[in-house]
């Protein structure tokens, strides 16, 4: 791998998130005071230093771009540089309270394998994915016969560090193959995480799961 290969693949896990302050909001809801938490593909640990700060969770982080871990640990975030396709074969089972992967799922090259190992490692794992279902995803393959560009989607084709393409229906499929349980869905429509929302396979730019093993 060249040097330019190898520096893309390095921040394959920490793109910008568009949606950052409402899935950063609606996932620490989730979240219960003094819980243990595990952020993979943390990026530079604001998450987790927001956990820490508003819940005194007890933190942890994995990413795999390494300015970026640089940057955690610099603001006292604990962070493992490491590669998620790897597994998570250095934690214990049931070693936290909560695992959580936000907009990476996507990226990984094993995303199968990385939900069973939040399954084991945590009593409830929160993903949060983007929703290639959305009307206006649907609509630009329809009318213009290309590779969709969307607000909560950015990239070209070409650019994208998204590796998987799924639907909200998919995901559920998904966590239905490693035995997991979708304990709640919540779609984020109109800068909103919404619990009961009609036709959310449509509607939703992204969408935040809490999982517990079946």
């Amino acid at each position: 791998m060249s040097p330019k290969s190898e520096e893309r693949a390095d921040r394959r896990y920490c793109m910008p998130d568009p949606l950052a302050k409402l899935t950063d909001e609606t996932i620490v809801a989730q979240i219960s005071p003094g819980s243990r938490v595990l952020d993979l593909g943390c990026g530079n640990g604001r998450l987790l230093n927001l956990l820490r700060e508003s819940h005194g969770a007890s933190i942890q982080g994995i990413e795999l771009d390494r300015a970026a871990v640089v940057q955690a640990i610099s603001q006292g975030v604990p962070v493992i540089c490491g590669d998620l396709d790897r597994g998570l074969q250095g934690f214990p089972d049931g070693s936290f309270d909560f695992a959580v992967l936000s907009q990476t799922l996507q990226q990984v090259r094993h995303p199968r394998m990385i939900l069973r190992e939040m399954l084991r490692v945590a009593r409830r794992s929160l993903v949060l994915v983007p929703n290639f279902g959305h009307w206006r995803v649907r609509l630009d393959l329809l009318l213009n016969g290309r590779a969709p560009v969307t607000g909560s989607l950015p990239y070209e084709w070409y650019d994208t560090p998204n590796l998987h393409f799924m639907s909200m229906r998919d995901f559920r499929d998904l966590v239905n193959v490693v035995s997991g349980r979708v304990v709640k869905e919540l779609p984020l429509i109109g800068g909103r995480a919404l619990e009961h929302a009609w036709a959310a396979n449509l509607r939703a730019d992204s969408a935040l799961y809490v999982l517990e093993h079946a």
